[in-house]
This record gives structure tokens, sequence and C-alpha cells, in this order.
């Protein structure tokens, strides 16, 4: 049986103009000129929650949250957990230890000081924790995170740590700290570890196949993450020249993912990323 499993329902909380497959379009000095459109997104997927009777983890932007601290206090009073997704969504192999410090404990103030509550949950851009910038995992033992959903334990262009596990864990750092680590769910294919945590390949295969399998991991007794974007349920969003490949990456059946979103929930028991994490004993109470 795979009903009683609790999942991890994860939202990372960033505008359209602001995901690294747009880069190329849209520079961080252009963002305030954009089109803000996160908010509506967001209550609309809080709306979605509210009705499905589902409670959720959202990783939130410190520059959207110092935008929207109401959207953040709605999201609070709604049941909901807020974690960070950093400040400006760079990705961190990209900046020197002492700036990610900077964001990371600038984001995590805004947010602690909208909320009155403390954030220790923590998700990099576009899941940017790599081999290469493992020093940021001690960065944030160092300002008082205790778990984290960063690692993709896959191959990709942009980010991976293939070979990692693939199930909830304590993780050690290099400098001997200790975080509670929820990698993003994958599938284990022969020869190749197959991404289905959500977001653009809950848009890209076909839902049968995200529900079989995200219900496999299930059916082997394990928790899965999922995770999406509230610009993943605006398919009316401006469209920005890029090339074909992010193009493609960025806008490939937005029409459709809300539908699938709903059967999802309908589908699958979730709850937030500290409750799956506390169930399943890899973070204290």
């Amino acid at each position: 049986m795979t009903d009683n499993i609790l999942n991890a329902l994860t939202f990372d909380v960033e505008d359209y103009f602001q995901v690294a497959a747009l880069a190329e379009a849209v520079q961080y000095d252009d963002w305030p000129s954009m089109e803000y459109r996160v908010e509506a997104n967001t209550d609309r997927i809080l709306s979605l929650l509210d009705h499905a009777q589902t409670k959720a983890t959202f990783f939130t932007l410190g520059w959207v949250a110092e935008r929207s601290p109401a959207l953040v206090k709605r999201i609070v009073a709604q049941g909901h957990e807020i974690a960070s997704h950093g400040y400006s969504h760079q990705l961190i192999y990209n900046q020197t230890p002492d700036v990610f410090r900077e964001e990371t404990r600038k984001s995590k103030k805004i947010l602690e000081d909208i909320t009155g509550q403390a954030v220790t949950g923590y998700r990099a851009a576009s899941y940017s924790i790599t081999q290469e910038s493992r020093w940021a995992l001690d960065i944030l033992c160092d300002e008082g995170f205790t778990w984290d959903s960063s690692i993709f334990p896959v191959h990709h262009d942009r980010y991976g740590m293939p070979g990692t596990p693939r199930w909830p864990h304590r993780l050690k750092t290099d400098n001997g700290h200790e975080l509670a680590e929820f990698p993003l769910s994958t599938l284990k294919l022969p020869g190749y570890t197959l991404p289905i945590a959500g977001g653009g390949y809950f848009r890209l295969f076909p839902y049968w196949f995200s529900q079989w399998g995200l219900g496999s991991i299930n059916r082997k007794g394990q928790p899965f993450v999922f995770y999406l974007h509230p610009w993943e349920v605006d398919p009316g969003q401006p469209r920005l020249d890029v090339k074909w490949f992010s193009r493609f990456r960025h806008y490939n059946n937005l029409d459709v993912c809300e539908a699938r979103l709903k059967q999802l929930l309908s589908r699958f028991q979730f709850t937030t990323m500290t409750q799956v994490l506390r169930g399943r004993g890899v973070l204290d109470n």
C-alpha cells in the first residue's frame, strides 16, 4: 500500500523572468521593470491547495518576499511552511562563498522578519549545489539551516550530483556539520537515473508516466518530493525571445500543468517538507 505514505509538496516562489532558462533575455537589473506575476500565480496555487486540503512548503525568493510581504503572510496564514530559496536566484557555483553567505543571511532575515518564525529549510536556485559548490552546505549550517533540498542525484547541464543518495538522509558536510537532505526525486532505470520530481519534467512527460514514476517510489516504501513554480500554472505569461531549447524548457505544456497538478493532488498524500523529514527520522522534532 502506498496511500499512507506522506510525500513532500514544494513550490519555488519566483517569477517567470527570474529562471535560469531565460537568463539570456533578462538581466538581474531588468527585474524591476518586468511584468510582475508571481503574486497572482502563487495565490492561484494557494486556492488550489485550500480546495484540496493539502499543506506544502514554499521556498520563497528573498527578492520576491521584499516586494510581496503580504503574500508571504498569506502562505503562513493558510498553514503552509516557508523556506528559503536564496535572494537573487543566482547559480551558487557562479558565486563566491562570501557573496553566497551574504545573500543567504539576507534572505533568511527577510523571511523571518515577515513571518516571525525561524526559517530553517533551504533550496538552491536551479539546484546549484553541486560537487563544485559543496562548500555552500557548510555555510547553510553556519547560518542556522537544519535541512536542505538542493541536491539532484542526476547528470544535467546545469545541476546535479550523480551517485549521491536518492532518499532522505543525514548529510555530513566537508567541515563535519550535519544537515537533513531531501534530494530531488529520481527513477533508477537501466544505466540511467531519470529526474521525476516535477517542474519541467512534469510538463514534458505524459501525466500517466509521472504518476507511475512517483508511485513507484512510494511502492518502494519511500516518500518523493515534488516541486513546481507559480509561473508553471500561468500560460498567459509574456513570451521572451530566447533560443529554441530554452523556449522549449520554459514554455512547454504550460497550458496543462495546473490540471495535472490537480490530478496529482487527488492521487497522492502530501504535506510539508519538515513533516516528511521528521516522520522519516532524519530531522529532529
